[in-house]
């Protein structure tokens, strides 16, 4: 038996003469096969060129078919931690209580901002920030998330703030102060101190970015007993006070984060408690329990980062409180309860990491000038709301129908979802959203992104009180549909993420 194979030597294929390819061009071949005319070929030398063909094919196909591409693993994360001391080095107006009439005078304990990157195993990425202070309005958070931005390529969505609500830490603002009587050389002070802020926040975000390490994720819920509901129901109507009878959420949600060898190396804790365990006169700066609790665990398990998020603490105080040892106590029982967590079992949480952040205009209550004048004689926390509303009408100017304040989800897999309420919220929503999206697997956040007001439920709002106050920044009170508006919104928000949300709920 005669084969004709015809070879190219400017590197087309080998063809046999019924057209069909024997071998790829290049191939190492005698010299005599290598001139461009058809040789002849032995029936042995075809079988010898075909065997060693279907042996290369062979381990070609193993190497495409045989070998399967190791799939990411979900439970694996990369992670990365920065953390930088913000505490005033100046005296400064603290903030949180208008009563106050002087600067800081020393410091009880540092504040932090803490970072903490995660980035999942398809590089999805998240960035928390927790800062040991009351807040900042919409235009500081700008800034900052503008700064991470340039820096880190995070976009607005990946960029998650919470505040711990200290009323023993500075006034955070660019531009005007509201809400205290402070002089102009104050006033500077917070400007100056604001704009190192920004700065500060933005170098631990960095740090963070830059040293990521493989780790896993898991996650608990504990309890601690010291919230105690302050809304106090008396004969002349609802007080800041002692109601041991009312709601308060006091889970502890905890969430590890352990490196390869098995060592913690976060912990992202939360509580639904005002941090006000220290009063109006005091004047030393501190993180109050939340910063007492984070200090204690992180000297218990020596280079943990400890991080604290606040919950639906709108109407909820430390009990007892006024005294600096009461803070201290506070803190212990806290971290005594993250620790009771940590000992426990935890569930794993795994990724995708999947975020959203909306704004969406909450409604506000419509009143005409003869109700604003009355309410405007009223308590204090009613009246300078309703003062700057009558300017407006006396201005020719429209009341504003809603305020935009800003949402956020983060979906952890089918494991976590994490949600992000802005400003003082009250515990009834920690009931309301536990009814909208299901009650497992599921850790409510307030005082995130932005502090502008309280936000009250339709309850709270029937029953009346301080946590009526609504908007504190500008004009407007919350209407009672407004949670609604933000029960539709959440759901909306975790259900496009992959949560499976139940068809009916209580509202």
């Amino acid at each position: 038996m005669m084969v004709v194979v015809r070879f190219s030597s400017q590197g087309r294929p080998v063809w046999g003469a019924d057209g069909k390819k024997l071998l790829p061009a290049g191939d190492r071949l005698p010299q005599r096969l290598a001139d461009g005319h058809p040789q002849p070929v032995t029936s042995r030398q075809a079988r010898a060129i075909l065997a060693t063909l279907v042996f290369f094919w062979g381990i070609f196909s193993w190497q495409i078919y045989g070998q399967q591409v190791p799939k990411a693993d979900p439970a694996v994360w990369k992670v990365g931690l920065g953390r930088v001391d913000i505490t005033p080095t100046e005296p400064i107006w603290l903030a949180g209580y208008a009563a106050r009439n002087k600067p800081s005078e020393g410091v009880l304990a540092p504040l932090f901002a803490k970072a903490l990157l995660l980035e999942d195993f398809e590089g999805n990425r998240g960035l928390i920030l927790t800062l040991d202070l009351i807040g900042f309005r919409e235009n500081v958070t700008e800034e900052l998330t503008r700064l991470i931005h340039e820096r880190l390529g995070l976009k607005r969505e990946q960029v998650l703030i919470c505040f711990s609500h200290t009323h023993t830490g500075p006034v955070v603002s660019l531009g005007p102060v509201s809400g205290y009587t402070i002089d102009d050389p104050n006033r500077a002070v917070i400007e100056a101190y604001t704009r190192e802020l920004i700065v500060k926040i933005a170098d631990a975000a960095q740090a963070a970015a830059a040293n990521l390490w493989p780790a896993s994720i898991r996650w608990g819920t504990g309890v601690c007993s010291f919230a105690m509901n302050r809304r106090e129901f008396t004969d002349r109507g609802v007080r800041i006070g002692v109601n041991p009878r009312g709601y308060v959420d006091r889970s502890v949600p905890v969430l590890r984060v352990m490196a390869e060898d098995g060592t913690t190396g976060a912990i992202l804790f939360g509580y639904a408690c005002h941090n006000t365990t220290l009063t109006g006169q005091h004047y030393q700066i501190s993180g109050d329990y939340a910063g007492f609790a984070q200090m204690e665990l992180e000297e218990v398990l020596p280079g943990l980062q400890a991080m604290f998020v606040t919950g639906c603490a709108g109407d909820v105080n430390p009990y007892p409180r006024g005294e600096v040892e009461h803070a201290r106590q506070h803190g212990a029982s806290l971290a005594a309860a993250v620790r009771e967590v940590l000992n426990g079992d935890m569930q794993p949480v795994r990724g995708p990491l999947k975020v959203a952040y909306e704004r969406i205009d909450l409604p506000l209550q419509k009143f005409d000038q003869e109700q604003l004048q009355a309410m405007a004689k009223g308590p204090d926390y009613v009246a300078g709301n309703a003062r700057r509303m009558l300017e407006l009408l006396q201005k020719g100017e429209v009341l504003p129908t809603s305020f935009a304040a800003p949402f956020a989800v983060w979906q952890f897999g089918a494991d976590l979802t994490l949600v992000a309420l802005p400003a003082e919220v009250v515990s009834d929503y920690a009931i309301l959203l536990d009814s909208a999206l299901g009650h497992l697997r599921l850790w409510i956040a307030a005082y995130c992104n932005e502090m502008f007001g309280y936000i009250p439920s339709a309850k709270v709002l029937a029953e009346g009180g301080y946590e009526c106050r609504g908007v504190y920044i500008g004009p407007g009170f919350f209407a009672p549909e407004t949670e609604e508006v933000i029960a539709a919104k959440v759901r909306d928000l975790a259900a496009k993420l992959g949560r499976e949300v139940p068809t009916s709920w209580h509202r």
